[in-house]
């Protein structure tokens, strides 16, 4: 992500003229989210003022690690910021960009009964695909299609016993998900919708042109 990253921490590049953290925050509110818990570490001071000097939207608590917690430390770092650790709540990664409806997701978790439910994107290759006959004829080129895959989109919505199975220092999705995955207790939701994990300089550039053709369709 540099040079963006040179003077911010990730969650303060900008797509579209606003701070990833931003989006993200615009997103939850607009669903409802009364509180928000960011765990952080690199640069954490230049976060910690641009959320100070926001007058709308969600509280925001910001928690900051000492030492790099990794993705599933961070997520149990920042649960313990809640103002109710007995209910359960959503939980992302801060460098996605997406829009879906949070009610249609929390009511498609509850009908599964599990105890975790992860949101899922479709995947795009960034890679073009070649379209070829049964002759080995080759009848043209698609750029960046989507895959009939899924992928984890970075959301989550956990019910309050998954944030001690959370690793202290670590990643969730190698060590939490796949044992909860065993034990037939974590659920999908396919997103219908806007969803880009923002992870290079171009994702940002591309990032930033699907939004702005987005918003000049409202």
């Amino acid at each position: 992500m540099r040079p963006y990253t040179d003077t911010r921490p990730k969650a303060m590049v900008e797509v579209a003229g606003r701070p990833i953290v931003d989006h993200q925050l615009a997103w939850l509110a607009d669903h409802g989210v009364e509180q928000v818990v960011i765990s952080c570490g690199y640069k954490a001071e230049i976060l910690r003022e641009h959320v100070k000097a926001r007058t709308e939207g969600p509280e925001v608590t910001l928690l900051v690690e000492d030492e790099p917690l990794g993705r599933g430390g961070a997520l149990r770092h920042a649960s313990s910021g809640l103002r109710d650790p007995e209910s359960s709540y959503f939980a992302l990664n801060g460098d996605v960009l997406t829009w879906f409806p949070l009610d249609e997701f929390t009511a498609h978790h509850r009908a599964k009964r599990g105890s975790a439910t992860l949101a899922l994107a479709q995947f795009r290759t960034t890679w073009g695909v070649v379209d070829v006959d049964d002759d080995d004829r080759i009848e043209g080129f698609t750029q960046s299609p989507l895959l009939p895959v899924w992928i984890n989109a970075g959301v989550y919505l956990f019910e309050p016993e998954i944030t001690p199975l959370l690793p202290v220092k670590g990643d969730h999705e190698s060590s939490t998900f796949p044992e909860l995955a065993k034990e037939g207790r974590l659920s999908a939701y396919r997103i219908d919708g806007f969803w880009r994990g923002i992870d290079t300089v171009k994702d940002v550039k591309e990032a930033g042109a699907e939004i702005a053709a987005l918003n000049k369709g409202f």
